[in-house]
Protein backbone atom coordinates (compact mmCIF):
# COMPACT_ATOMS: atom_id res chain seq x y z
CA UNK A 1 0.00 0.00 0.00
CA UNK A 2 1.41 3.29 -1.18
CA UNK A 3 0.39 6.49 0.79
CA UNK A 4 0.69 9.89 -0.93
CA UNK A 5 0.20 13.74 0.64
CA UNK A 6 -0.55 12.22 4.27
CA UNK A 7 0.02 9.30 6.67
CA UNK A 8 -2.27 6.44 7.46
CA UNK A 9 -1.77 5.57 11.39
CA UNK A 10 0.13 1.63 11.56
CA UNK A 11 0.46 1.08 14.97
CA UNK A 12 -2.74 -0.75 14.99
CA UNK A 13 -3.14 -4.15 14.54
CA UNK A 14 -5.04 -5.05 11.62
CA UNK A 15 -7.67 -7.35 12.04
CA UNK A 16 -8.24 -11.05 10.61
CA UNK A 17 -9.52 -10.76 7.12
CA UNK A 18 -11.21 -13.22 4.19
CA UNK A 19 -8.65 -11.96 1.06
CA UNK A 20 -9.35 -12.47 -2.26
CA UNK A 21 -13.24 -11.52 -2.18
CA UNK A 22 -13.00 -8.57 -4.88
CA UNK A 23 -11.41 -9.25 -8.19
CA UNK A 24 -8.50 -6.99 -9.42
CA UNK A 25 -10.30 -5.02 -12.60
CA UNK A 26 -7.68 -2.78 -14.28
CA UNK A 27 -9.47 0.85 -14.77
CA UNK A 28 -7.79 3.36 -16.97
CA UNK A 29 -5.56 5.90 -15.17
CA UNK A 30 -4.86 3.82 -12.31
CA UNK A 31 -6.69 3.01 -9.08
CA UNK A 32 -6.74 5.13 -5.78
CA UNK A 33 -8.29 5.56 -2.40
CA UNK A 34 -9.13 8.57 -0.82
CA UNK A 35 -8.93 8.46 3.25
CA UNK A 36 -10.78 11.36 4.84
CA UNK A 37 -9.17 12.62 7.82
CA UNK A 38 -11.03 13.53 10.90
CA UNK A 39 -12.94 9.66 10.60
CA UNK A 40 -13.93 7.08 13.39
CA UNK A 41 -14.70 7.79 16.66
CA UNK A 42 -15.12 10.96 18.65
CA UNK A 43 -14.55 12.43 21.86
CA UNK A 44 -17.83 10.96 22.86
CA UNK A 45 -17.84 7.72 21.55
CA UNK A 46 -14.06 7.07 23.16
CA UNK A 47 -15.40 8.10 26.38
CA UNK A 48 -18.61 5.71 25.82
CA UNK A 49 -16.87 2.81 25.32
CA UNK A 50 -14.07 2.84 27.65
CA UNK A 51 -16.52 3.52 30.42
CA UNK A 52 -18.53 -0.12 29.80
CA UNK A 53 -14.65 -1.32 29.39
CA UNK A 54 -13.55 0.06 32.73
CA UNK A 55 -16.72 -0.44 34.25
CA UNK A 56 -15.93 -3.94 33.53
CA UNK A 57 -12.96 -4.10 34.88
CA UNK A 58 -13.49 -2.19 37.66
CA UNK A 59 -16.86 -4.12 38.66
CA UNK A 60 -16.86 -7.69 37.08
CA UNK A 61 -19.82 -8.51 34.94
CA UNK A 62 -22.26 -8.82 34.37
CA UNK A 63 -22.41 -4.68 33.33
CA UNK A 64 -25.80 -3.41 32.23
CA UNK A 65 -26.38 -0.44 29.78
CA UNK A 66 -29.62 0.92 28.89
CA UNK A 67 -29.60 1.00 24.57
CA UNK A 68 -26.63 0.79 22.72
CA UNK A 69 -23.52 2.61 24.49
CA UNK A 70 -23.04 3.79 20.87
CA UNK A 71 -24.59 2.98 17.54
CA UNK A 72 -22.28 0.30 16.07
CA UNK A 73 -23.19 -3.38 15.98
CA UNK A 74 -19.05 -4.28 15.93
CA UNK A 75 -18.72 -1.92 18.95
CA UNK A 76 -21.99 -3.51 20.66
CA UNK A 77 -20.81 -7.24 20.05
CA UNK A 78 -17.34 -6.81 21.57
CA UNK A 79 -18.88 -5.26 24.47
CA UNK A 80 -21.27 -8.41 24.86
CA UNK A 81 -18.45 -10.60 24.88
CA UNK A 82 -16.44 -9.18 27.53
CA UNK A 83 -19.71 -9.30 29.49
CA UNK A 84 -21.95 -5.99 28.76
CA UNK A 85 -25.63 -6.64 28.69
CA UNK A 86 -27.73 -4.27 26.41
CA UNK A 87 -31.32 -3.74 27.43
CA UNK A 88 -33.88 -1.42 26.34
CA UNK A 89 -35.32 -0.05 29.59
CA UNK A 90 -33.90 0.03 32.96
CA UNK A 91 -36.74 -2.18 34.42
CA UNK A 92 -35.16 -5.12 32.64
CA UNK A 93 -32.58 -5.04 35.01
CA UNK A 94 -32.20 -7.03 38.09
CA UNK A 95 -33.11 -4.21 41.27
CA UNK A 96 -29.52 -3.33 42.88
CA UNK A 97 -27.34 -3.91 39.67
CA UNK A 98 -25.49 -1.22 37.80
CA UNK A 99 -26.28 0.32 34.73
CA UNK A 100 -24.58 3.05 32.64
CA UNK A 101 -26.61 5.23 30.23
CA UNK A 102 -25.51 5.22 26.57
CA UNK A 103 -23.39 8.60 24.96
CA UNK A 104 -26.76 9.75 23.66
CA UNK A 105 -28.43 10.53 26.73
CA UNK A 106 -31.38 9.67 28.94
CA UNK A 107 -34.29 11.60 30.07
CA UNK A 108 -34.85 12.85 34.10
CA UNK A 109 -37.58 9.72 33.98
CA UNK A 110 -34.99 7.44 33.15
CA UNK A 111 -32.87 8.25 35.89
CA UNK A 112 -35.57 8.54 38.13
CA UNK A 113 -36.89 4.72 36.85
CA UNK A 114 -33.47 3.71 37.41
CA UNK A 115 -33.01 5.07 40.85
CA UNK A 116 -36.52 3.82 41.94
CA UNK A 117 -35.21 -0.13 40.72
CA UNK A 118 -31.96 0.85 43.43
CA UNK A 119 -29.41 0.79 40.47
CA UNK A 120 -26.16 2.15 40.38
CA UNK A 121 -26.27 4.12 37.46
CA UNK A 122 -23.11 5.53 35.73
CA UNK A 123 -23.87 8.19 33.18
CA UNK A 124 -21.96 8.08 29.72
CA UNK A 125 -23.90 10.56 27.84
CA UNK A 126 -21.67 12.43 25.68
CA UNK A 127 -20.76 15.59 27.43
CA UNK A 128 -22.08 17.73 23.92
CA UNK A 129 -25.28 15.96 24.62
CA UNK A 130 -25.38 16.88 28.15
CA UNK A 131 -24.89 21.01 26.95
CA UNK A 132 -28.03 20.74 24.66
CA UNK A 133 -29.68 19.13 28.06
CA UNK A 134 -28.69 22.26 29.83
CA UNK A 135 -30.02 24.58 26.82
CA UNK A 136 -33.65 23.06 27.10
CA UNK A 137 -33.25 23.08 30.69
CA UNK A 138 -32.77 26.85 30.72
CA UNK A 139 -34.93 28.40 28.16
CA UNK A 140 -38.03 26.24 29.32
CA UNK A 141 -37.43 27.71 32.66
CA UNK A 142 -37.44 31.13 30.76
CA UNK A 143 -40.88 30.10 29.27
CA UNK A 144 -39.62 29.54 25.43
CA UNK A 145 -41.18 26.98 23.42
CA UNK A 146 -38.58 24.59 22.12
CA UNK A 147 -38.21 23.38 18.19
CA UNK A 148 -35.78 20.40 18.64
CA UNK A 149 -34.63 19.68 14.85
CA UNK A 150 -33.74 15.77 14.97
CA UNK A 151 -35.36 12.28 14.18
CA UNK A 152 -38.22 11.97 16.56
CA UNK A 153 -37.75 8.27 18.04
CA UNK A 154 -33.90 8.70 18.09
CA UNK A 155 -32.65 8.10 21.67
CA UNK A 156 -30.69 11.24 21.69
CA UNK A 157 -33.99 13.24 20.82
CA UNK A 158 -35.99 11.57 23.48
CA UNK A 159 -33.56 12.29 26.03
CA UNK A 160 -33.26 15.97 25.22
CA UNK A 161 -37.27 16.26 25.05
CA UNK A 162 -37.59 14.77 28.15
CA UNK A 163 -35.73 17.51 30.06
CA UNK A 164 -38.77 19.81 28.93
CA UNK A 165 -41.48 18.18 28.06
CA UNK A 166 -44.10 20.37 27.97
CA UNK A 167 -42.01 22.81 26.11
CA UNK A 168 -40.43 20.86 23.04
CA UNK A 169 -41.54 20.41 19.44
CA UNK A 170 -39.58 18.08 17.74
CA UNK A 171 -39.00 19.00 13.97
CA UNK A 172 -38.03 15.73 11.52
CA UNK A 173 -36.84 17.84 8.47
CA UNK A 174 -37.37 21.03 6.33
CA UNK A 175 -40.64 20.04 5.02
CA UNK A 176 -41.82 20.31 8.47
CA UNK A 177 -40.35 23.30 9.36
CA UNK A 178 -43.20 24.94 6.89
CA UNK A 179 -46.13 23.12 8.81
CA UNK A 180 -45.23 23.22 12.30
CA UNK A 181 -47.11 24.97 14.86
CA UNK A 182 -46.20 27.24 18.07
CA UNK A 183 -48.33 28.83 20.51
CA UNK A 184 -46.04 31.41 20.99
CA UNK A 185 -43.89 32.86 18.18
CA UNK A 186 -42.37 35.94 20.18
CA UNK A 187 -41.07 33.07 22.71
CA UNK A 188 -39.45 30.61 20.63
CA UNK A 189 -36.04 28.95 20.11
CA UNK A 190 -34.69 26.29 18.02
CA UNK A 191 -32.32 23.51 19.65
CA UNK A 192 -31.19 20.14 17.56
CA UNK A 193 -29.79 16.17 17.46
CA UNK A 194 -26.28 16.55 17.96
CA UNK A 195 -25.54 13.83 14.45
CA UNK A 196 -27.68 15.74 11.97
CA UNK A 197 -26.32 16.78 8.68
CA UNK A 198 -24.87 20.57 9.40
CA UNK A 199 -26.62 21.67 5.58
CA UNK A 200 -30.01 20.50 6.21
CA UNK A 201 -30.30 21.72 9.82
CA UNK A 202 -29.29 25.18 8.69
CA UNK A 203 -31.89 24.51 6.03
CA UNK A 204 -34.47 23.64 8.24
CA UNK A 205 -33.48 26.80 10.37
CA UNK A 206 -33.69 28.90 7.31
CA UNK A 207 -37.34 27.54 6.54
CA UNK A 208 -38.21 28.69 10.39
CA UNK A 209 -37.02 31.79 10.49
CA UNK A 210 -38.91 32.54 7.65
CA UNK A 211 -42.21 31.65 9.45
CA UNK A 212 -41.09 32.90 12.89
CA UNK A 213 -38.96 36.37 12.30
CA UNK A 214 -38.23 36.07 16.37
CA UNK A 215 -36.72 32.28 16.32
CA UNK A 216 -33.38 32.61 18.36
CA UNK A 217 -30.35 30.71 17.79
CA UNK A 218 -28.82 28.78 20.74
CA UNK A 219 -25.52 29.69 22.47
CA UNK A 220 -23.49 27.87 20.64
CA UNK A 221 -23.90 25.03 17.78
CA UNK A 222 -25.60 22.28 19.25
CA UNK A 223 -24.10 19.65 15.99
CA UNK A 224 -20.92 18.45 17.26
CA UNK A 225 -17.78 18.98 16.44
CA UNK A 226 -16.93 15.36 15.01
CA UNK A 227 -20.10 15.02 13.06
CA UNK A 228 -19.17 18.73 11.29
CA UNK A 229 -15.96 18.08 10.62
CA UNK A 230 -16.42 14.67 9.11
CA UNK A 231 -19.17 15.97 6.73
CA UNK A 232 -16.52 18.88 6.22
CA UNK A 233 -13.80 15.74 5.16
CA UNK A 234 -16.61 14.40 3.49
CA UNK A 235 -17.56 16.70 1.10
CA UNK A 236 -13.89 17.10 -0.48
CA UNK A 237 -13.36 13.51 -0.96
CA UNK A 238 -16.51 13.21 -2.54
CA UNK A 239 -16.11 15.89 -5.25
CA UNK A 240 -13.24 13.45 -6.84
CA UNK A 241 -15.15 10.45 -5.80
CA UNK A 242 -16.24 7.76 -8.21
CA UNK A 243 -17.56 6.24 -5.03
CA UNK A 244 -17.91 6.83 -1.56
CA UNK A 245 -17.91 4.03 1.15
CA UNK A 246 -19.11 4.83 4.23
CA UNK A 247 -18.06 2.59 7.37
CA UNK A 248 -20.80 2.66 10.39
CA UNK A 249 -23.97 0.77 11.27
CA UNK A 250 -27.51 1.62 9.60
CA UNK A 251 -28.72 2.94 13.29
CA UNK A 252 -26.11 5.43 13.24
CA UNK A 253 -27.35 8.92 12.54
CA UNK A 254 -24.16 10.34 11.61
CA UNK A 255 -23.03 7.77 9.47
CA UNK A 256 -26.33 7.73 6.99
CA UNK A 257 -25.79 11.62 7.01
CA UNK A 258 -22.13 11.02 5.56
CA UNK A 259 -23.91 8.85 2.48
CA UNK A 260 -26.12 11.80 1.82
CA UNK A 261 -23.51 14.49 1.81
CA UNK A 262 -21.28 12.42 -0.04
CA UNK A 263 -23.67 12.11 -2.61
CA UNK A 264 -25.02 15.68 -2.24
CA UNK A 265 -21.43 17.19 -2.75
CA UNK A 266 -20.02 15.31 -5.88
CA UNK A 267 -19.89 11.29 -5.33
CA UNK A 268 -21.15 9.53 -8.67
CA UNK A 269 -21.99 6.95 -5.74
CA UNK A 270 -21.93 6.16 -2.07
CA UNK A 271 -22.80 3.12 0.02
CA UNK A 272 -22.91 2.15 4.30
CA UNK A 273 -21.25 -1.06 5.03
CA UNK A 274 -20.71 -2.19 8.76
CA UNK A 275 -17.97 -4.39 7.54
CA UNK A 276 -15.42 -4.72 4.36
CA UNK A 277 -16.91 -8.24 3.65
CA UNK A 278 -20.44 -5.86 2.62
CA UNK A 279 -18.37 -4.39 -0.46
CA UNK A 280 -19.98 -5.51 -3.66
CA UNK A 281 -17.64 -5.92 -6.71
CA UNK A 282 -20.34 -4.13 -8.92
CA UNK A 283 -19.96 -0.65 -6.92
CA UNK A 284 -15.98 -1.22 -8.27
CA UNK A 285 -16.84 -1.96 -11.64
CA UNK A 286 -15.15 1.28 -13.67
CA UNK A 287 -14.41 2.89 -10.39
CA UNK A 288 -10.91 4.59 -10.57
CA UNK A 289 -11.20 6.75 -7.56
CA UNK A 290 -12.41 5.31 -3.75
CA UNK A 291 -13.31 7.68 -1.25
CA UNK A 292 -13.19 5.97 2.33
CA UNK A 293 -14.56 7.59 5.55
CA UNK A 294 -16.26 6.16 8.76
CA UNK A 295 -18.73 7.87 11.06
CA UNK A 296 -18.18 9.15 14.66
CA UNK A 297 -19.26 5.98 16.43
CA UNK A 298 -16.46 3.58 14.27
CA UNK A 299 -13.28 1.72 15.61
CA UNK A 300 -10.20 2.42 13.31
CA UNK A 301 -9.83 -1.41 12.55
CA UNK A 302 -13.07 -1.48 10.72
CA UNK A 303 -11.79 0.85 8.39
CA UNK A 304 -8.48 -0.84 7.95
CA UNK A 305 -10.46 -3.91 7.23
CA UNK A 306 -12.23 -2.11 3.71
CA UNK A 307 -8.67 -0.30 3.04
CA UNK A 308 -7.07 -4.18 3.04
CA UNK A 309 -10.17 -5.05 1.01
CA UNK A 310 -9.72 -2.32 -1.38
CA UNK A 311 -5.88 -3.15 -1.79
CA UNK A 312 -7.27 -6.72 -2.93
CA UNK A 313 -8.82 -5.21 -5.78
CA UNK A 314 -6.22 -2.84 -6.83
CA UNK A 315 -6.61 0.32 -4.90
CA UNK A 316 -3.10 0.43 -3.14
CA UNK A 317 -2.71 4.27 -3.76
CA UNK A 318 -3.90 6.10 -0.94
CA UNK A 319 -4.00 9.78 -0.59
CA UNK A 320 -5.14 11.19 3.23
CA UNK A 321 -7.61 14.18 2.52
CA UNK A 322 -7.33 16.30 6.03
CA UNK A 323 -9.49 19.22 6.84
CA UNK A 324 -9.09 19.72 10.61
CA UNK A 325 -7.37 18.27 13.79
CA UNK A 326 -8.99 16.59 16.37
CA UNK A 327 -7.16 16.87 20.24
CA UNK A 328 -10.64 16.79 22.48
CA UNK A 329 -10.96 14.76 25.51
CA UNK A 330 -13.22 14.34 27.80
CA UNK A 331 -12.79 12.82 31.19
CA UNK A 332 -14.19 9.68 31.91
CA UNK A 333 -17.84 9.26 34.26
CA UNK A 334 -16.63 10.13 37.68
CA UNK A 335 -17.44 6.79 39.34
CA UNK A 336 -14.55 5.71 36.65
CA UNK A 337 -12.09 8.02 37.34
CA UNK A 338 -8.85 6.21 39.08
CA UNK A 339 -8.31 8.46 41.94
CA UNK A 340 -12.10 7.16 43.61
CA UNK A 341 -9.79 3.80 43.84
CA UNK A 342 -6.64 5.05 46.30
Amino acid sequence: MTITNGRVPLDAPRPALRRGRLEDRAVEGGKRILLATPRGYCAGVDRAVLAVEKALQQYGAPIYVRKEIVHNKHVVSSLEAEGAIFVDEVDAIPEGARVIFSAHGVSPMVVQAAADRGLDAIDATCPLVTKVHREAIRFARDDFHILLIGHDGHEEVEGTAGHAPDRVTIVNDPDEADTVQVADPEKLVWLSQTTLSVDETMETVRRLRLRFPHLQDPPSDDICYATQNRQVAIKKVAADADLVIVVGSANSSNSVRLVEVALEHGAKAAHRVDYSTEIQQAWLDGVRTVGVTSGASVPEGLVREVLAELEDAGYADVTEVRTAEEDLIFSLPKELRPSRNR
